[in-house]
């Protein structure tokens, strides 16, 4: 027995373990060679076609909306928001290693492409990919409303069940108790939309950040759960809350929805994502000023 613990062999086995937390745990890219990637990202969100960027927007509004649904089943039935949270972003994890687009992703990414002066890269071509990645999520977020609709009330032939009635209290609250608060609730709504979205986007930097797909999960895992948790406001996830609600009966309207979510979540997740991600990354990473004299 004592052959098989010689210190030779232990020595052996311990340089083997470093080196496998290396090749798969530390494996990342430095920051300039990250940032060379998101900007490459967002100069191929610009030119992709119109049908694959529909495609791959329906997608990613799908499968981040039923992470989102799990998410409330998940606090609704243990009662506990933090597994929810914790349990969330395998939503976002799915649809980002399988190539699939977010708003909120498309919104920083897509202006570093501008700002680099990618050829052919213009205003326009963002403002395109913008608006089609809008309309794939919403699709795709809609798609997944009507069908946990028909699951939470056996194809409407039911009461909404205990996770449909906290989506309907959410999607009120979410815009009449917004609402209740005028200037100071918008100003609530947009600020959350910030906050979400530097949140969002840093998963997704962190992602390009790791070159391997565990330290991808556990980079991208960590900023997704704290927005969650933290209540912030996330445009595609509310393209499935809301329109939920309002099939469920939740005493608001589709214009409450817009004026005191959408737009403001929207613009919002725009700002938060293109000063506190992109801009930043670009002007430290890309622009970075000559050092000073010693």
């Amino acid at each position: 027995m004592r052959q098989l613990f010689r210190p030779a062999e232990q020595g052996g086995a311990a340089q083997g373990t470093i080196q496998f937390i290396k090749e798969t745990i530390m494996a990342y890219l430095a920051p300039t060679e990250f940032v060379t990637k998101m900007i490459d990202a967002g100069e191929s969100k610009i030119f992709m076609s119109a049908r694959d960027t529909l495609i791959r927007a329906f997608m990613a509004g799908a499968i981040l909306n039923l992470a989102a649904a799990f998410a409330v089943t998940v606090t609704v039935q243990t009662g506990l928001p933090l597994v929810g949270a914790m349990l969330f972003p395998v939503g976002f994890i799915l649809l980002y290693l399988l190539g699939f687009d977010l708003l909120t992703g498309v919104f920083t990414l897509c202006p570093l492409a501008l700002l680099d002066k990618r050829p052919g890269v213009t205003m326009k071509g963002i403002l395109r990919t913008w608006g089609l990645v809008f309309t794939g999520n919403f699709a795709g977020s809609l798609t997944v409303a009507v069908l946990m609709v028909i699951v939470w009330t056996f194809g409407f032939s039911e009461a909404p069940n205990a996770v449909a009635q906290k989506i309907g209290t959410i999607g009120e609250g979410r815009t009449v108790g917004y609402a209740a608060h005028g200037a100071a609730g918008m100003l609530t709504i947009f600020t959350r939309g910030v906050l979400c979205n530097w949140m969002v986007s840093t998963g997704v930097v962190c992602a390009m950040i790791c070159t391997n797909v565990s330290g991808k999960i556990m980079a991208m895992w960590m900023p997704i759960m704290v927005f969650f948790f933290m209540g912030f406001e996330h445009s595609v996830v509310n393209m499935f809350l809301f329109p939920t609600g309002l099939m469920l009966g939740g005493n608001f309207t589709i214009m409450d929805y817009l004026t005191w979510n959408e737009i403001p979540t929207a613009l919002g997740n725009l700002v938060g994502g293109l000063l506190f991600v992109g801009l930043t990354m670009y002007s430290t990473h890309v622009r970075t000023a000559p050092k000073r004299a010693r």
